[in-house]
């Protein structure tokens, strides 16, 4: 299989692609990211960090790239599907994901929850390709990442049998 030969390129490839796209559709297309949207990015930029660290050292043993990939993919599956929870309103997001304000009766706590609030709101939809945003695309990729990682770490890492000579 051909995904198997070029895993190490492939995975790092399509985090390229990932991170790629989120910088064009915000600082070309100016669609401002949530927070949550600024975590699901960490895992690509974990994944094309290690895999410079093996391309310039020439890393010939790959296992700790394949592991990095797999602790970042369940680092992102958690943030991606946190999020994809947090649009379809069946998840709450965290405190500087919401857009609404506490009820206070002190000016100086209203003017400081107005000027820490985020200014995007974290259930707010900004992209979606026929009907799908771009967060539950984020979740699918990354969860594409870590199961196909994990195939491949049990394939080419996982126990081997040993013959008796």
């Amino acid at each position: 299989m051909i995904l198997k030969k070029y895993w190490f390129w492939t995975v790092s490839i399509l985090s390229l692609i990932a991170i790629c796209s989120a910088l064009i559709a915000e600082f070309i297309f100016s669609l401002e990211p949530c927070s949550m949207c600024l975590k699901q990015r960490h895992p690509y930029y974990f994944i094309i960090l290690i895999f410079i660290i093996v391309v310039v050292f020439k890393l010939q043993q790959k296992i700790w790239f394949y592991v990095g990939v797999q602790i970042a993919s369940i680092y992102g599956i958690f943030y991606a599907f946190w999020h994809v929870g947090i649009e379809n309103k069946i998840l709450s997001g965290p405190e500087e994901c919401s857009g609404g304000l506490q009820v206070s009766n002190n000016v100086s706590s209203l003017k400081e929850q107005i000027m820490t609030k985020a200014v995007i709101n974290c259930e707010e939809v900004t992209w979606e390709f026929l009907g799908i945003s771009a967060a539950s695309i984020n979740a699918f990729i990354i969860l594409l990442i870590f199961i196909i990682n994990a195939v491949y770490l049990l394939n080419h890492y996982g126990s081997k049998k040993t013959k008796n000579i």
